[in-house]
């Protein structure tokens, strides 16, 4: 409408009708549309976006885990107490293993000793029979006899062999060699250590105990054992 009008109108008695107040819109919160609280304001103003708080320097940012579920605990009670049956049992069992390792103990000692007394007895022998061995070098005569379950040879002449014969001669057996010695200095060895007599002739025993005292049953040398 043109001014012209509109002055011709107001000069008839029609007024203006007044403008409509106009308010502002609000929000659920009860804050006029357009503005923004205080921290909402702070937050624009640092760059981040509303409901986003500026992540912190250096660190990044925490993604969810799962929350870490404990063991469960057990529930332990009161532990049941020893009745005298199971106390006088472990008693019997720890008395056993010490009795066993005792004889254990006592059987090693044992052996040891054994042995100790033997390697005496051996070295006792061998200075006894030192230079009093009476193998001939030039003896060509096999003599057999047995000795630790095997069947063993000292090479003698004939006058040695009527002498083992007689029991006036035998032989020890002396670091793997078998020696022939005399009927007293094999007494004497014997006393010191027995198993160092490898053959001792009883003279009164009777011929056809010992079957390689006999020449003609003398066993050929080329014969293999």
């Amino acid at each position: 409408m043109s001014d012209t009008l509109r002055d011709q109108l107001l000069g008839l008695g029609f007024k203006t009708l007044p403008k409509p107040e106009r308010k502002p819109d609000t929000r659920r919160d009860g804050r006029p549309q357009g503005k923004a609280g205080p921290a909402e304001a702070n937050k624009h103003s640092r760059g981040g976006k509303p409901g986003q708080g500026k992540p912190h320097a250096g660190r990044p940012p925490q993604q969810g885990r799962p929350p870490q579920q404990g063991k469960p605990q057990q529930n332990q009670g009161p532990r049941k107490p020893r009745s005298q049956e199971d106390i006088d049992l472990a008693k019997a069992y720890a008395i056993r293993a010490q009795r066993e390792k005792d004889e254990r103990l006592e059987a090693e000692r044992l052996k040891q000793e054994e042995a100790r007394l033997r390697r005496e007895a051996r070295a006792k022998v061998e200075e006894l029979v030192k230079d009093k061995g009476l193998n001939d070098p030039a003896a060509d005569i096999a003599r057999h006899f047995e000795y630790g379950g095997k069947i063993k040879r000292v090479y003698v002449n004939a006058e040695q062999l009527k002498g083992l014969n007689a029991g006036e001669l035998g032989v020890l057996q002396q670091n793997g060699r078998y020696l022939l010695v005399t009927a007293a200095v094999l007494a004497e060895a014997e006393a010191l250590f027995a198993p160092s007599v490898a053959l001792k002739v009883d003279p009164n025993a009777p011929a056809e105990a010992d079957p390689y005292a006999d020449p003609q049953f003398q066993v050929p040398d080329d014969l293999v054992w």
